[in-house]
This record gives C-alpha cells, sequence and structure tokens, in this order.
C-alpha cells in the first residue's frame, strides 16, 4: 500500500460567505485550527517523503475564490512546494475532469490521506469518488472544513460527515477516520 496526502481546497477565501456575519469570527478560527493540523501532517508528510498532493478549486470572476484572485490562493501554511503535484478543478469532485486519478495510478499511491474544504461538497464528493474509484481513504476527523449553511452550523456538518463517511465503503475499499494527530504515514 502507497500511502499519499490529498490536500482539497484550503485557499483564503473558500469559506467567504457561508455563515452569518456573528458566525464569521467563530468560522474564521475554526479555518485556522484545521489548517494549523494539516499543516502539521503535511510536515510530517513531508518529512517522510511521502507523496502530496494538493487541490485547487477555481471559480469564475466575481467569485470569492475566482482564478488568480487573492481569494483563490492557497494558505500560505499548506502551498505546495516545487515537485509536489497541483491539480486544479471546477467541480466538487477533485477527479471530475483532472488528471488526478491517472496521476495516482502512475505513482502507484492506492490509499488517500484527505482534509480540507468544503466538508459536505468537495469534501465529501472527493472521498466518496476515491472510494469508488478503488483508492482506501483515511479521512482526517479534525481535518475538514465547513462554514454554516443556513441549517446547520460547521460544527453540526463536520460531526455528520465524520459520522456518515466513516466506514463508508465500496467493495473492497473504504474510509477510516483518524485525527490529525494520530495519522501515520
Amino acid at each position: 500500500m502507497t500511502k499519499a496526502l490529498l490536500l482539497i481546497d484550503i485557499q483564503n477565501a473558500v469559506l467567504e460567505g457561508m455563515g452569518a456575519d456573528d458566525r464569521v469570527p467563530v468560522i474564521q478560527q475554526a479555518y485556522d485550527g484545521v489548517t494549523k493540523r494539516l499543516a502539521a501532517v503535511l510536515g510530517k508528510a513531508r518529512s517522510e517523503t511521502v507523496p502530496v498532493i494538493i487541490v485547487q478549486h477555481d471559480e469564475a470572476e466575481g467569485d470569492p475564490i475566482a482564478r488568480g484572485s487573492k481569494g483563490w490562493e492557497i494558505r500560505a501554511e499548506v502551498a505546495p512546494l516545487p515537485g509536489e503535484l497541483l491539480i486544479n478543478k471546477e467541480a466538487c469532485d477533485a477527479f471530475f475532469e483532472t488528471p488526478l486519478e491517472a496521476e495516482l495510478r502512475s505513482r502507484g499511491i492506492t490509499h488517500l490521506v484527505i482534509g480540507g474544504c468544503v466538508t459536505p461538497f468537495c469534501i465529501d464528493t472527493s472521498v466518496r469518488r476515491a472510494v469508488s474509484l478503488g483508492f482506501d481513504v483515511t479521512l482526517i476527523s479534525d481535518g475538514h472544513m465547513s462554514g454554516d449553511n443556513g441549517v446547520l452550523g460547521f460544527e453540526q456538518i463536520i460531526a455528520h460527515h465524520n459520522a456518515v463517511l466513516g466506514g463508508f465503503g465500496a467493495g473492497a475499499h473504504g474510509v477510516r477516520l483518524s485525527k490529525a494527530a494520530d495519522i501515520s504515514f
């Protein structure tokens, strides 16, 4: 089994507009904490020469994460280093119309450790798709983030997705959960 770290959409403004004004500071503080934990996992992966793949969502002009804007940029704490794979996408699914699957297969990667944003969209979709394509997944249970959605707070969204995705499977492949501090490569 060859593992890789897959970090999805950890961009400056990815959560912009996902919460009422009074919740913005709470969401931002939580996002900062998730980013810090993911940076620690990234440091561990790099020190163990584990392949690192960074995924970046591209939106059209006028969106908070419009391609080329400051909000679109990967947060500095987890920015790719030269030689690390950067995949740009335009859909929630990191595999949809991107070279991600081909890149993973060409490197012999069979297990993905996944963290990032936005939980009910890009994380959920990419985790499920990875499993359906025959990859095993470790979802970093305290390493994915969302804003509020008007019905649920981000805390509830994250807890729900951990409960739903933990143990999700397709054939012989599945998802297990692990806290960032417990990730091993």
